[in-house]
């Protein structure tokens, strides 16, 4: 039968639905956040990498306080390089050699630690944890966009009709007053179609539009696709 209690700290029938509750809440406030970004690790995804890592901290607990054995933190420490497998999954390098999905990633491996927190009773750690990660996975990817924006350096993949071509598009980028930082020639094969194509880090020699940048590259004779990274 279920017994209330006002001891948040051991492992009873009261602290085992708050925390779980708990985990719930503050994993889904993170996971909502991704989810509405369309990543591939969203809002339930989140929930159960919260759930896991704090019935792990309430089962280590519950040994430790039932029997007097075990390390209090050995499990925790499992769920913290175990966590690695399920966020190496959401990391992608697509076709055009760009890396995807670290941010996800990193936030399952915040989201798993906030969990042992509340697993172990470390309410106010949890809490602040969250909206702290929610405050980094939110404001400061706006502010990152906005930084972004302003800078002068741009990466840009663009596909050409044909290897002999990309030297001569390089001098064309350089002609209008774009430095070539560094290029790098890669083949992408889309299907049985494969092409010949490149990824450029270009500094701007004044500031100007990105958008108009990327579009006055696509004009150039002899370049089938372009876009910023």
């Amino acid at each position: 039968m279920f017994e209330f209690t006002t001891d948040f700290q051991s492992i009873n029938d009261t602290t085992i639905v708050f925390r779980l509750l708990l985990a719930i809440v503050l994993g889904g406030v993170i996971g909502f956040e991704r989810g509405k970004s369309g990543r591939p690790a969203g809002f339930r995804t989140h929930i159960l990498v919260c759930l896991g890592s704090t019935m792990a901290m309430m089962t280590n607990q519950f040994i430790f306080q039932e029997y007097g054995i075990s390390d209090p933190t050995r499990i925790a420490a499992q769920v913290i390089s175990g966590i690695g497998f399920l966020g190496a999954g959401t990391i992608i390098v697509t076709g055009k050699h760009q890396v995807k999905g670290l941010t996800t990633a990193a936030g399952l491996w915040a989201t798993a630690c906030m969990g042992l927190a509340i697993g172990i009773g470390f309410y106010k750690a949890a809490i602040l944890s969250c909206i702290f990660i929610f405050f980094v996975t939110v404001v400061l990817h706006r502010l990152d966009n906005s930084l972004l924006s302003k800078s002068k350096v741009m990466d840009l993949y663009i596909e050409f009709s044909s290897a002999a071509v990309i030297s001569y598009v390089a001098e064309e980028i350089r002609s209008d007053m774009i430095k070539i930082e560094s290029i790098e020639i890669v083949k992408p094969v889309y299907g049985n179609v494969k092409t010949v194509a490149a990824i450029l880090t270009i500094r701007l020699k004044q500031k100007r539009v990105r958008l108009d940048v990327v579009t006055k590259i696509c004009e150039i004779e002899g370049v089938e696709f372009a876009e910023e990274l």
